[in-house]
């Protein structure tokens, strides 16, 4: 009885694979042409390919982006990848913003964040947020690497899900695409690339969208990277 229903299980986890890889298949630009340029320039930002990122910042700003959210999605990665990448990015950025200027291109500079008006605690917020990221409630006991190293946990919380997340220039799901696309081009971050994949399930990407950003990562990084984040959304559909 046991095995017969193992092997139901099977079946159908094999059965969702291979539908999400047919609708990929049949729809090949899932994510829209602006997402897909965010992915592309965070995955050369995080290994530092500055050459390449040129090339994916203007093709970015031609597909629409604002000079602000490519900005921001590389200010945002600095958690992610260090602040050495972050910079070079942005001095990338700047290059290649000044380049189009004189060749006559004008983009559009998009919003600026809004200001934070709240009596909350940083702490606060981002717990709320992460909340919010993951439809899970925070528990305050704290357990794994949060107990063993406290401030870290209240730097993620104040740091990350307060001062970056609270800013409106990109949406959830877009710093969730710049994060997997650092964390995916990286490697070897297996545990929280399993935890954003699952936000992003959670923020509304379906697998066809997480089939499409496999095969973005393996036209930027190649095939070992792409099959490690297989890999890893994988264990994120079992659940």
């Amino acid at each position: 009885m046991v095995n017969n229903m193992l092997s139901v299980l099977v079946f159908c986890f094999c059965f969702t694979i291979q539908n999400a890889n047919a609708q990929f298949k049949e729809n090949s630009a899932v994510i829209n042409k602006e997402h897909v340029a965010l992915i592309r320039i965070s995955s050369q930002t995080a290994i530092g390919n500055l050459d390449e990122l040129r090339k994916e910042i203007h093709k970015g700003l031609d597909a629409g982006l604002t000079i602000n959210k490519v900005k921001e999605g590389l200010i945002h990665l600095h958690a992610y990848a260090g602040f050495p990448r972050s910079i070079r990015g942005l001095q990338t950025l700047m290059s290649v913003v000044e380049e189009r200027q004189k060749n006559g291109i004008k983009d559009e500079n998009g919003k600026e964040a809004s200001p934070i008006l709240t009596e909350k605690s940083k702490y606060e917020r981002g717990k709320e947020i992460l909340q919010q990221l993951t439809g899970v409630k925070e528990n305050d006991v704290k357990s794994g690497y949060a107990a063993f190293a406290p401030t870290i946990e209240v730097f993620l919380k104040e740091h990350l899900f307060a001062d970056l997340f609270e800013r409106n220039v990109l949406t959830y799901l877009e710093r969730e695409l710049v994060t997997i696309s650092v964390l995916s081009s990286i490697g070897k971050v297996e545990p929280m690339l399993k935890s954003h994949l699952t936000i992003c399930v959670n923020l509304g990407y379906s697998l066809a969208h997480l089939q499409h950003f496999v095969e973005i990562i393996k036209q930027t990084q190649g095939e070992e990277r792409a099959s490690e984040t297989e890999k890893v959304l994988a264990e994120v559909l079992k659940k």
